[in-house]
């Protein structure tokens, strides 16, 4: 199946009740499946007349404790920008799916990684984060997703799935027995009815007082420390011994890894790190003696100022990046490798 498929497919898969949208190149294969899948599973799909109303509706079935999505591609979460920013404030657990295009502005239908920025130090007003996840593949996409279900009801947090379009529009084989396993939990906070409560639940972003929503920041700040400590999520290969580290993520990720196989068979020492959570930024990985990083982005450099402060000066940070759509060269990234050897005497 196509990325946006086995995204579709692991979210009805995780139990999503409602899904709100809009279609935008490269991800509205998402919309589409779940116009035809989602309501035969009892849930209720919905073309919003825009990306504002579908983010606000996000947040109503959110608060209302339901399962809730919605996907869009670059200009489109640019629009639901405040709308997010209600919801991390409300602490309402949903998913976003970005399934990035190149730009800035209209840009072009083509697979780019220059929303890395405003996924991962929140793209809205306010002090808030997203939970933000980087697959690479078709199969990621499908267990991402599912996880993606589970960790926003966990912490009760937006979380948002940052796929390039490559990923979004390639196919692949996917292994649906590995899916993650779904967990649920219990939403006492849902405003759904009274119930046998003494008081109505209340969902509310607004705060007159400046002593108050200094608390409600000072209580997001904590949620957020712990999960900097708990959650940071990456892959590594051949790091043990290697001179050189290439660390990059999504479709970037897979195109660096072949530079690095063929880096290899030339016997430079050389390994790759791929976040797969962009938020919290993976700083472990790079808590270790590393002589040399090259980061590989599909953009003018975004995830290598995370980079540079992870490494804190231990290391020298070498960038290679494409961008308005263009994909790295693997032959241009081994040329860097080579080059960045050769300057040290690897």
């Amino acid at each position: 199946m196509k990325g946006n498929e086995a995204v579709a497919y692991a979210a009805i898969y995780s139990g999503i009740k409602c899904f709100f949208g809009y279609p935008i190149t490269p991800q509205t294969e998402i919309a589409a499946y779940m116009a035809q899948h989602l309501p035969k599973h009892d849930g209720v799909f919905l073309q919003a007349e825009s990306e504002v109303s579908a983010i606000n509706m996000v947040y109503g079935a959110a608060g209302a404790g339901f399962r809730v999505m919605t996907s869009s591609s670059s200009p489109g979460i640019s629009l639901k920008q405040e709308g997010i920013s209600y919801i991390a404030a409300a602490d309402l657990p949903c998913v976003i799916v970005n399934v990035m295009r190149a730009g800035p502005g209209l840009g072009g239908i083509q697979a780019a990684q220059s929303d890395y920025f405003q996924a991962t130090k929140g793209g809205g007003h306010g002090d808030y984060h997203l939970i933000v996840l980087a697959p690479a593949s078709a199969q990621e996409m499908a267990e991402f997703t599912v996880h993606a279900f589970n960790i926003a009801d966990e912490w009760r947090i937006p979380v948002m799935i940052l796929a390039d379009g490559i990923v979004g529009q390639m196919m692949e084989l996917v292994d649906l027995d590995k899916l993650p396993e779904v967990k649920h939990y219990d939403k006492p906070w849902a405003a759904c009815g009274r119930g046998n409560r003494d008081k109505h639940n209340i969902i509310n972003t607004l705060y007159l007082s400046p002593e108050e929503l200094e608390e409600v920041n000072i209580a997001l700040e904590k949620k957020y420390s712990k999960i900097k400590s708990e959650m940071q999520d990456w892959e590594e290969y051949n790091t043990d011994g290697a001179d050189i580290i290439v660390t990059a993520y999504g479709i970037a990720a897979r195109i660096a890894r072949a530079a690095v196989h063929r880096a290899e068979k030339e016997g430079i020492k050389v390994g790759i790190i791929r976040p797969r959570t962009l938020w919290p930024f993976p700083e472990k990985a790079f808590d270790r003696d590393i002589k040399s990083i090259l980061c590989v982005e599909m953009s003018h450099g975004q995830m290598v100022e995370d980079v540079r402060l992870a490494v804190n000066g231990r290391a020298k940070v070498d960038f290679y990046g494409r961008c308005g759509g263009m994909l790295p060269d693997e032959d241009e990234i081994l040329e860097k490798i080579r080059r960045i050897a050769h300057e040290n005497n690897m």
